[in-house]
């Protein structure tokens, strides 16, 4: 695999667009290696549909678009950020009973650690945010079939 991939695609901010982001990043590692049916991938799968969510609730209008950055670098680190144009940084809310939302942030903050990754957010230049995850980059082992094991 090469040394450093990119893949990057901006959507509306649209409720819509949380299950366009989500398949646009499974599709993309899938084609990196990672397949679709596998923990991390389903671990990253919850952690997009999350940080888009966030990128269509929580800019309230004032971010049309938002961009999700996927980046694998030499085959050991895996970026996924998510960047809108809205100035206000996430804050963590107190965890309520009967609170409908709020706790996304702390999702994902949990299932990166758990991956033994992180967080970060980080303001971009034009006044708005990136909340990105970095994880180690771990591809499942291949079963070795009966035909590979067999000698000439």
């Amino acid at each position: 695999m090469a040394d450093h991939l990119e893949a990057s695609v901006t959507l509306p901010s649209d409720p819509a667009s949380v299950s366009a982001a989500r398949a646009y990043v499974v599709g993309t590692l899938a084609e990196w290696g990672l397949p679709a049916d596998t923990e991390v991938s389903d671990t990253v799968r919850l952690i997009i549909s999350e940080l888009a969510t966030n990128a269509v609730q929580h800019t309230f209008g004032q971010s049309p678009t938002f961009t999700v950055d996927v980046e694998l670098d030499r085959d050991e680190h895996l970026r996924i950020g998510v960047t809108d144009s809205h100035p206000r940084f996430p804050r963590r809310l107190p965890a309520a009973v009967q609170q409908d939302n709020g706790r996304g942030l702390v999702i994902i903050r949990w299932l990166t650690a758990e991956c033994g990754g992180r967080l970060r957010i980080r303001p971009t230049r034009e006044g708005g945010k990136t909340i990105s995850i970095e994880l180690p980059w771990v591809l499942p082992v291949q079963p070795v079939t009966a035909a590979v094991q067999q000698e000439p």
